[in-house]
């Protein structure tokens, strides 16, 4: 990774666990060049790599032929891997889980905001009034919360509900009964899900299979005063059908960490509409909270050179099915 990026990514306790672990070639510049890449990459055994890294082709890799262990610091992995690095058996891991982690609590976050009215509260007593009416909260307590998408971040999202007396439905193609049950949630197909929830909170990856997964029929069959949450990809809700249902009152709120483009256009749909809550993709780790990022390759790495399992690890088989 460049310089920069090195700098908020990985600490200086990190560096130095590196360190003792063998010789640690570090990247000056401010850009990953190829060029740049192939130099510090000479020789290794293994890499940590990040956002603005070079696919590890055949060209890079064949500079490293000792090299047996990638670590992303990064979210996807799908920008630096590619098959020549599977074929020589070299293993990568993500910081995907880790990233996740502030994507579930931000989740979290904008649910409880959303039931308590919080937005539309805050405007009313900003333009001088005050509010004395509850009657538009709903309290995160015996209400059924839909989660679409049960990966890292959808996992921890139905994880960190367990502290709440909630109802959580669950919908993931990928996974059976037993492994939802075991998360805390019940398995439910899209329809019954979007049919029952209060708050139906999407985690899935942005897929050709995903894409507008919520559109105007999705949202029809919602609960009217529904609250959907989007701290996926953007590209899993058709905007122009999802203004419509804020616009007409079908949901209570859509909040939108997400949505395609990033950042929405000038004249996007939903730029305007009072209960359209949008953030600029802050959910995952910002500023200090990157360098969990780091921390968490230091640990795989540690891992990897004792024989541990990895926590982290994808496999080639996994591309096909993750973000």
């Amino acid at each position: 990774m460049d310089a920069p990026l090195r700098a908020t990514l990985l600490s200086e306790k990190t560096m130095a666990r590196l360190a003792e672990w063998g010789e640690v070639a570090v990247n000056e510049t401010d850009k990953a060049e190829k060029e740049t890449v192939k130099q510090i990459i000479a020789g290794a055994d293994i890499a940590i790599t990040s956002w603005g890294v070079p696919q590890l082709d055949k060209e890079i890799l064949d500079c490293a032929p000792n090299l047996r262990f990638v670590a992303h610091a990064a979210g996807s992995v799908k920008g630096i891997v590619s098959d020549e690095l599977y074929a020589r058996g070299i293993r990568v891991v993500s910081s995907a889980r880790i990233l996740s982690y502030g994507v579930s609590e931000t989740a979290l976050g904008l649910t409880i905001c959303a039931c308590k009215n919080v937005f539309a509260f805050n405007e009313e007593i900003r333009n001088g009034g005050w509010v004395e009416d509850y009657s538009v909260i709903t309290e995160l307590f015996d209400i059924t919360v839909g989660v679409v998408g049960c990966g890292f971040a959808g996992s921890h999202y139905i994880e960190l509900l367990q502290a709440f007396g909630v109802n959580v439905l669950a919908y993931d193609p990928l996974l059976d009964e037993a492994a939802i049950a075991a998360m805390g949630a019940k398995k439910a197909d899209l329809d019954t899900l979007l049919a029952e929830s209060d708050v139906v909170s999407l985690h899935a990856p942005a897929l050709d299979s995903t894409r507008h997964m919520i559109n105007g029929r999705a949202l029809s069959l919602m609960k009217d005063r529904a609250i959907l949450i989007n701290t996926a990809r953007g590209a899993l809700v058709d905007e122009e059908a999802l203004a419509q249902a804020l616009r007409g009152g079908k949901l209570k709120y859509a909040c939108l960490d997400v949505t395609d483009p990033e950042p929405p256009a000038a004249d996007s749909p939903l730029r305007g509409i009072p209960n359209c809550i949008m953030t600029p993709h802050l959910a995952g780790l910002a500023n200090n909270g990157k360098l969990k990022i780091g921390a968490h390759v230091a640990d795989e790495i540690g891992r990897f050179l004792t024989g541990g399992t990895l926590v982290s690890e994808i496999t080639q088989a996994m591309l096909a099915t993750i973000a």
